[in-house]
């Protein structure tokens, strides 16, 4: 293989606004994998704005070991290079296993997964679904969780559901459903909100998203009164605060948004602190707390599990290290009972095929994925939404080709 990675991919994207990230540049820092019979991966990683130049630089330092190896030689354990990328014993002084290392590593292996099903011919989904648990497991960095989830706990999620498979394969001919964010951006006025909620219903969403964190408390209240109203009471409605509050603040606020029936709000506080969101979802019970976006690791995601510190794991393939530290995290949340509904980075690109793998293959219950569709002209294969339900990709990869790509050569 040779590698390249291309920094041009920064889009203004003035519709993704919430209560923290008030100026956003949507950027891709994106690793191209070329083969010798000329098919190219494609790997992304989600940044804003200027941090994109940072990770692209990483992307340059860890790519390197990839290098002159060959495609099926490299995934045959990919849990154990995974591991050796992401243990550089320089680089990794500037983690470990976070920030701009971490989110480089997303990108260089999500363009080993996508390269690896095109190799194949199929679409990503298919490629993991048809792995046998042994070569499954392989794919896995499972260190550092050895004392909740071992290779043995994981082979035995997978055999445990193994017989299952065929009545979940429906989803395939369903669709995913989906929840519609861009209807509560905090920038969108009222008449806004009211205005893209009857369309989405319209387009057959069913489960809608408001951001919350505003500099008055009433304004979010008060929009969240009126979603409601839109929605009536069969809709299904989130909140999301984007780490906006303290623990003091989120305390009251849940509460007072309680009365709306959330089926969750999303990040009420700090990423890192694991003790609030304790806290906070033994003060708001049985209002359920969402978290992941932001929450950096496999490592991390066992510590809120075992503390009980979220309740929906929000888990982000491009924000973790890529399909690999996904699909571990997702072993994880199998293991502790909890339910993933992902973070989508990538615009609901490559968790389609996720997701599909998540439920056929370990189990996982069928909730949501996030459709959003700002940057679909962007994409060779944009995700298809039809009857709020995303359809089952059929080209071969991971639907991460992006039409701004300058070329493959390193």
């Amino acid at each position: 293989m040779r590698y390249n990675i291309d920094l041009t991919l920064c889009l203004r994207c003035l519709q993704g606004v919430d209560a923290v990230h008030t100026n956003s540049e949507y950027c891709f820092a994106f690793t191209l994998l070329g083969s010798r019979d000329g098919l190219c991966g494609t790997g992304i990683a989600l940044t804003l704005g200027e941090g994109n130049r940072l990770v692209c630089e990483a992307i340059e330092l860890l790519a390197k070991p990839l290098a002159k190896m060959a495609i099926e030689e490299l995934m045959a354990d990919f849990g154990r290079t995974s591991r050796r990328l992401a243990d550089d014993p320089s680089l990794r002084w500037v983690g470990p296993h976070k920030g701009v290392i971490h989110l480089a590593l997303a990108s260089i292996t999500n363009a080993c997964f996508d390269l690896w099903a095109k190799s194949r011919n199929v679409p990503l989904w298919k490629l993991l679904i048809d792995l046998t648990p042994e070569e499954a497991i392989r794919l896995l960095d499972l260190s550092y969780l050895e004392d909740v989830l071992c290779e043995q706990d994981a082979l035995q999620i997978l055999r445990c559901k193994f017989a299952g498979r065929p009545e979940r394969t429906s989803i395939l001919r369903s669709g995913y459903p989906g929840y519609d964010t861009s209807v509560g951006w905090i920038s969108n006025d009222d008449q806004k909100v009211r205005e893209l909620t009857a369309r989405a219903i319209d387009q057959g969403f069913k489960a809608f998203k408001l951001k919350v964190g505003s500099t008055e408390s009433g304004r979010d209240l008060r929009r969240a009164a009126m979603l409601r109203e839109c929605i009536g009471n069969s809709g299904t409605l989130m909140f999301d605060a984007n780490q906006s509050w303290s623990l003091p603040v989120a305390i009251p606020m849940c509460r007072s948004l309680a009365a709306y029936r959330p089926l969750w709000i999303e990040e009420p506080t700090h990423p890192d602190d694991i003790r609030a969101h304790v806290t906070l979802a033994e003060a708001i019970d049985p209002v359920k707390i969402a978290a992941g976006e932001h929450i950096p690791n496999r490592v991390l995601f066992k510590n809120f599990m075992q503390a009980g510190g979220l309740h929906y794991v929000q888990a982000d393939c491009t924000r973790l290290a890529g399909v690999s530290e996904f699909l571990t995290v997702s072993f994880l949340a199998n293991k502790f009972g909890l339910p993933l509904v992902p973070h989508v980075g990538d615009m609901g690109q490559l968790h389609q095929h996720l997701l599909l793998f998540n439920h056929i293959a370990l189990g996982h219950e069928v909730l949501f994925l996030e459709p959003i569709p700002h940057l679909r002209n962007y994409f060779v294969f944009p995700a298809e939404v039809n009857n709020g339900r995303d359809e089952t990709p059929k080209e071969p990869g991971g639907s991460c080709d992006l039409k701004r790509v300058r070329g493959t050569n390193a």
